[in-house]
């Protein structure tokens, strides 16, 4: 012989949890609900339903929010990761025994080592200083404005371009040259 399944109502009835009396008044109460809602066409708000529909909503969102946030840091990475490759390829060798070159980095005064005409293509714009993790590399202005154009922190010293040829029709000091020891 087999089990036939009892409901829930007839569970609780069997097991004495509920009176026969509360599972009848309960019945019955359902029974003049259902039929209200048919009599005035109302929906009942089930209210069960709802938090579960809100709390659906405030997860979708929740995940869209972290989606959007993974998908940044992704976009960081990549940006970086780039920066790193435009540096690496590009970077011009520095020289130990040259010139120091001094520049400011967040308020504090660094030395670059680089030979004279290095120097010089630095200060007229030709080439630009940047920072890749503790150290400072030199590259050109053209790679300079790509670097900036993903990470502008990363530039450090990036002149602007000075043509080589400069108009000495205004200047009355044109053709005199300074002595050396009053250069400085």
């Amino acid at each position: 012989m087999s089990k036939q399944k009892l409901s829930l109502q007839e569970q609780l009835l069997k097991s004495g949890l509920v009176s026969s009396a509360h599972a009848k008044s309960a019945k019955s109460d359902k029974r003049k609900q259902t039929q209200q809602q048919r009599q005035n066409n109302v929906t009942v708000v089930d209210e069960a339903k709802e938090l579960v529909k809100k709390a659906q909503a405030e997860k979708a969102e929740r995940d869209r929010e972290l989606n959007q946030l993974i998908k940044q840091q992704e976009e960081q990475k990549h940006l970086i990761a780039q920066v790193k490759q435009l540096i690496e390829l590009n970077r011009q060798p520095k020289d130990a025994d040259g010139i120091a070159y001094h520049f400011n980095d967040k308020n504090k005064v660094k030395t670059l080592y680089a030979s004279e005409t290095m120097r010089d293509q630095i200060i007229r714009g030709k080439l630009a200083v940047v920072k890749w993790g503790a150290s400072y590399e030199v590259v050109s202005s053209e790679v300079a404005k790509k670097i900036s154009l993903r990470d502008a922190g990363s530039i450090i010293v990036h002149n602007e371009l000075i043509a080589s040829t400069v108009d000495n029709n205004d200047d009355p000091y044109a053709g005199y040259q300074i002595p050396d020891d009053l250069m400085w």
